[in-house]
This record gives structure tokens, sequence and C-alpha cells, in this order.
């Protein structure tokens, strides 16, 4: 019996360990970390977003799309150019601020989705049975083109405008204040994390995908259009990222050229902490992430909080290779 505790304990050591971690600091400011907690499932939900989008392409043709992070930097970008080309801002009405929101999400997810599809046919659909490094090495460069083109785009940190009064409090639970960007971003992110399960789960396409990536030649054999179902996963996996980018704006405030960088490390690493190819360990990771950089944020501070989380990630291959929902995939 005690043997088995042990190796129960010893297999979720990493559960435990977590688990302790934020224990330590909820006992000692119980306040405080519920308020990072809060603070990080919130910018959690971004994190969830992008790292879909990497494990949906990993999970398809085994590939880590390194521009993903710049597909998303471009949602964020023609999110704030639609608002000021519009002349939408905070002090507009509430139903133009509404219809601008709703309508610039589906602009910016169709224009991040549009993007990932010509990347895929113009960059890795030529590499398809290339050696695995050529498409890699194409991916980073996808990253520094789209990089540039941002950089022409807003060279300098641009304000986004503050549509939804993001730091106003809505409620208040447990002494912590609960304000509209934490809200906007769980109500935005969750209905459309529903539709992406429904879809793979249930309908044609989504079988299709489930096909070919546990099987891509026994797929195509079974009359599935293996390029057209690539296509629809990179045209999936780009428009989460536009929401994402579009959630990223109201929520930080700020964008700039280069935050596709910084988030899509955090995502991809977000993606292999669940074990990239594996939609709700994605989801897991990027949340589990957006709790501990903010935790790390207020005990450590800023300057620390990406040494932690990659400290977090070291920890998870070393003991968890397979990440911390391992399922086999189909061999390399």
């Amino acid at each position: 019996m005690v043997q088995r505790v042990a190796s129960a304990v010893w297999e979720n050591i990493l559960w435990v360990l977590l688990g302790a971690w934020v224990l330590f600091y909820f006992v000692q400011h119980p306040t405080a970390t519920l308020g990072d907690i809060k603070t990080g499932i919130s910018n959690g939900t971004i994190w969830a977003l992008i790292a879909l989008g990497y494990t949906l392409v990993y999970g398809i043709i085994e590939l880590i799309n390194f521009a993903h992070g710049e597909v998303f930097m471009i949602g964020s970008f023609v999110a704030v150019s639609i608002w000021t080309w519009l002349g939408i801002s905070a002090n507009s009405s509430v139903p133009v601020i509404i219809l601008g929101i709703a309508g610039d999400l589906v602009v910016s997810m169709l224009a991040s989705g549009s993007l990932n599809v010509m990347i895929e046919r113009v960059a890795y659909l030529p590499l398809r049975n290339a050696p695995k490094l050529a498409p890699l090495i194409t991916a980073i460069g996808m990253s520094f083109i789209l990089q540039n083109v941002g950089s022409l785009w807003y060279g300098l940190p641009t304000s986004s405008p503050d549509l939804i009064g993001s730091q106003k409090t809505l409620f208040t639970i447990f002494d912590v204040n609960v304000v509209r960007s934490d809200v906007f971003a769980i109500a935005v992110t969750l209905p459309i994390l529903i539709a992406l399960t429904y879809f793979i789960g249930t309908t044609r396409y989504g079988k299709a995908m489930r096909a070919t990536a546990q099987d891509p030649d026994a797929a195509r054999l079974m009359g599935i259009n293996v390029d057209r179902t690539i296509a629809l996963t990179f045209l999936i996996g780009g428009l989460l990222a536009g929401a994402a980018g579009l959630i990223y704006a109201l929520y930080n405030g700020t964008i700039r050229f280069n935050q596709g960088f910084t988030a899509g490390l955090i995502a991809f690493t977000a993606a292999v902490m669940g074990r990239i190819g594996n939609l709700k360990g994605a989801v897991v990771g990027g949340l589990i992430i957006g709790v501990i950089q903010s935790i790390s944020d207020d005990q450590y501070g800023q300057q620390w909080t990406e040494a932690v989380v990659f400290a977090m990630l070291i920890l998870i291959m070393v003991f968890r290779p397979d990440g911390l929902f391992g399922e086999e995939v189909r061999p390399g």
C-alpha cells in the first residue's frame, strides 16, 4: 500500500511540486496569491489560444511553426489599425464599441488565418517531403520576415484604445478585484475553445484532421484530401492566433512588433508542457504558465519570470519527457 502511494506521488511529482509552490505563497499571502492566480488564468487564456495553433500544426505534420508568434502579432496590428482607421475609441458609444470589437475580432481572425494558410502554401508545402530541418529553418525565416513587416507597420510600441475599460473593477471576491480585462479574456476565449472542441470532435472536417494526424497515408487512401486538411489546420491555427492578438491588444493596452517572439516562446513552452499535439494539454499548459508568470512577477520580480518559466519546462522535460498529458503520437 505504501509503495503504491509512493509510486503514485512520484508519477505526479510535478503536479505535487507545483501545488506545493502555490500553496507556500498562499499560506504567506492568501489575498495576493489569489489575485495572482486570477491574473494568471486570464493572461493564460491568451497563451492557450496561441499554444493551440502550435499543437494543431504539430499534430498534423509534426512541424514547429515558429512563425506562429508573428501571425499572432499581425492579428494585434490588424485590430488596432482598424480601430484607429474607424476612429473607435473609449469615448465612442457602447453599441459602436461592441460592434467595433465583434467586427474587428472576425477581421483579425480572418487576416491571421489567411496569412497562416499563405505561409503553409508558400513556405511549407514545397518542402513537405524534404528533410525535417528544411521546413524548420524556413519557419524561422518566415518569423523574421513577418517581424520586419511588423517593424515597418508599427516601429515603436503603440497604445491600443481602451475600449473595455480594462482596469475597471466589475466585482470583488475574497478581497480580489476582478477587472473587465480578466472577464473579457475569458469570455472571448471560452466560446472559441468550445467551438474548436466541437469542430474537431464531431464534424466531418474535424474527423479528417484527426485521421490525418494519426496516419496521413492511410487517410489519403480513405479518400481524405490531406493537403486541404493541412491547409484547414493552418487556417484554424491562424484564426486562434488572430483572436489572441485582439485579446492581447485590449488586455495589455500596448502592441509592439516583437511581441510575437516572446508570446511565441511562452505559448510553445505551454504546448510542450502539456504534450505538444494534445489540445487539452495546450490549454492547461497555457493556464499553468499564466499562473507561474503572475506569481513570479509578484514574488521575484519580472526580471526572473522567464527563468522561472523555463526552469519549470526543464523539470517537466527531465521528469516527464512526454509532457504533463503525455500520449502516444505517430512515429516521426
